[in-house]
């Protein structure tokens, strides 16, 4: 029994539970959801980053992400609280793991910096193996690394 209310605890069971509607999908990893008919809450997908907008492949995570989750009903996982004050969440869109299905179809990577669920890399390296979409091009390069030398270019003369 002990070993049972362990694990529950390891997996998050205490993490703080949101319920509303997916009213925005900014990309393929954030959305906008609205609580109680008034309160927007900014979601960052946990464990995961899609290509930006402007990456071979942005706008195709973006189409993804939509169709799962705008208008439907979320039910989130709260993880933290980020930077940019958005809600770090596991998100589940009418019944679907969000962050896991991003990567499972090939319109995001397991984000190793914050990885704390191994099976999201086993979806990825099977997306990888499959050339489901990103996957298609020979060598795609991750949002940090394209974030990182867009900060350095912009920095160079």
């Amino acid at each position: 029994m002990l070993l049972f209310l362990s694990m529950l605890i390891s997996e998050g069971i205490a993490a703080e539970e949101i319920i509303g509607r997916v009213v925005g999908v900014a990309d393929g990893d954030t959305l906008t959801i609205l609580v109680n008919e008034h309160k927007q809450i900014k979601v960052h997908l946990a464990e995961i980053d899609a290509p930006e907008k402007a990456q071979p492949f942005g706008q195709r995570s973006k189409q993804s992400h939509s169709a799962m989750c705008f208008g439907k009903d979320a039910v989130l996982q709260k993880i933290d609280t980020d930077r940019y004050g958005r809600t770090v969440a596991k998100v589940y869109c009418a019944g679907v793991y969000a962050n896991a299905e991003q990567i499972r179809v090939g319109l995001a990577w397991a984000y190793r910096k914050y990885l704390h669920d191994q099976s999201l890399l086993d979806l990825e390296n099977e997306a990888r193996t499959a050339k489901r979409g990103l996957w298609i091009d020979s060598d795609p390069v991750p949002p940090w690394e394209y974030r990182k030398r867009k900060s350095g270019s912009a920095m160079t003369p």
